[in-house]
């Protein structure tokens, strides 16, 4: 990871709440980091040291499920807020982040950040109401994962990237996920991740572009959401 200068103090969740004087103290407390595809941004059980603001790129944010499986959580963006799990109380992150491609991401230390609550109070009230619709998104997840089937989990997981991502000039949603990584989010094996995929291609529901996903037919893709 390397240190650059190169956020531009209006981009991310901090810069659209906080103050606008308060800007200059940001600019002479923030540290901005490049993280190459692949590099962890913080890991699970690391010490709590700050959180994160995604300048570029996109970033998983993944927790252990066993020994030899993980379960991504959500994924961040421009703008996006990492870390803020790990203020809990324990000290300790309870989850990784990691990068899917070249990312750019601010790291503002706990000191700074008990200081800026303090005086921003529009900053608290949206860093609250994040940790509620989080709340509620998890919640909703865990009860998926539990009594939805693969294709159900699938076509919400697929759903909620073309929400958060949208979609790109030919169709496509505009992020490249492995299936690994796409099995981690729908919480399937890689094996019933893949027949999935396979059934909605042969149902022409879908449509592949290396590691894209696109939306073939919508009315038969919002059949599948809505029942699930």
């Amino acid at each position: 990871m390397s240190k650059t200068n190169k956020c531009d103090l209006k981009t991310c969740f901090l810069c659209h709440s906080c103050l606008p004087d308060w800007k200059q103290a940001i600019e002479s407390s923030r540290k901005n980091i490049k993280i190459k595809r692949g590099q962890q941004v913080f890991k699970e059980g690391d010490a709590v040291e700050g959180i994160y603001f995604v300048y570029s790129g996109k970033v998983k944010v993944h927790k252990k499920w066993d020994e030899e499986k993980e379960l991504i959580i959500r994924f961040a963006k421009r703008g996006d807020v990492l870390g803020h799990l790990g203020l809990g109380g324990s000290g300790y992150y309870p989850v990784s982040s990691t990068a899917i491609e070249d990312a750019v991401v601010c790291f503002i230390s706990m000191d700074f950040l008990e200081s800026t609550m303090n005086v921003n109070n529009q900053f608290v009230i949206r860093l609250m109401r994040f940790f509620a619709g989080e709340l509620q998104d998890s919640e909703k997840r865990m009860s998926n994962l539990a009594h939805m089937s693969v294709k159900g989990r699938l076509a919400q997981a697929l759903f909620a990237l073309k929400k958060q991502f949208g979609e790109r000039n030919d169709g496509f949603i505009d992020i490249e996920l492995s299936r690994q990584d796409l099995a981690a989010y729908t919480g399937a094996s890689y094996e019933s991740l893949f027949r999935t995929i396979n059934d909605l291609l042969s149902d022409g529901v879908i449509e592949l572009s290396g590691k894209t996903i696109g939306i073939k037919n919508e009315a038969a893709f919002l059949e599948l959401v809505a029942a699930s």
